[in-house]
């Protein structure tokens, strides 16, 4: 009983060990401020290649906040950008890629830019029956891209990406007429079979979506 004591006792205090050199840190970090830009750009690498990628974020806001014309941003922003899909958090990805767009849009790589926000909505689409907008969104964006940089290195990846989603998107459509078949509801049915037969994809070519069974009555009996 004795030991036990003793232990929970030597948890304790190195768990009140950690919060303290936790908030003693976060105190530091807090004060920190008029730095050179290359100082919050040093850290930010650092805590993305360590994984803090909320510390990252909030480093950023101080390189931006402190130095709004530094070279180091576009950049930072990538990197960040880059970051958050690696962690599949598309959002945030979304989110940076978007403030690139909005203050270095005539940038040479705008282009690269462009596909990563194409990927990112390719790579956070995660269920074909739930995400109708999404594919209709990148569609549409990768249509965008292929006007604007025809001649873009990119291109076949977004081509790839662009296959993928038409696939995804005549196997919603078929999806969709399928549950109005079992709904008797056959006008409606026979638009979205309409909807496959115009597609270029060959409706036997197109595979069944697999629903795990505890989502089937949400997402195959009710839309």
């Amino acid at each position: 009983m004795i030991n036990i004591l003793k232990f929970r006792n030597l948890v304790l205090i190195i768990g009140l060990g950690f919060f303290l050199t936790a908030c003693s840190q976060k105190s530091e970090k807090s004060q920190e401020y008029d730095k050179p830009a290359l100082y919050w750009y040093n850290n930010m690498i650092e805590q993305i290649s360590t994984g803090y990628l909320d510390d990252a974020d909030d480093t950023y806001t101080s390189l931006e906040s402190e130095h709004r014309n530094s070279p180091l941003l576009p950049t930072a922003l990538l990197i960040l950008a880059n970051g958050h899909m690696d962690e599949e958090e598309y959002e945030l990805a979304n989110f940076y890629l978007d403030e690139y767009v909005k203050r270095f849009g005539l940038s040479k790589n705008i282009d690269y830019v462009r596909y990563l926000k194409i990927k990112a909505n390719f790579l956070g689409f995660s269920n074909e029956l739930r995400d109708q907008q999404l594919i209709e969104d990148t569609i549409n964006d990768i249509e965008e891209f292929k006007n604007t940089f025809s001649r873009s290195p990119y291109m076949p990846l977004v081509n790839t990406m662009s296959a993928r989603l038409f696939m995804a998107k005549a196997s919603l459509d078929k999806e969709i007429a399928d549950l109005y078949k079992r709904l008797d509801k056959p006008k409606a049915s026979e638009f979205y079979d309409e909807k496959v037969k115009k597609s270029w994809v060959a409706p036997k070519e197109i595979e069944p979506v697999e629903v795990p069974f505890y989502r089937r009555p949400f997402e195959k009996g009710l839309f």
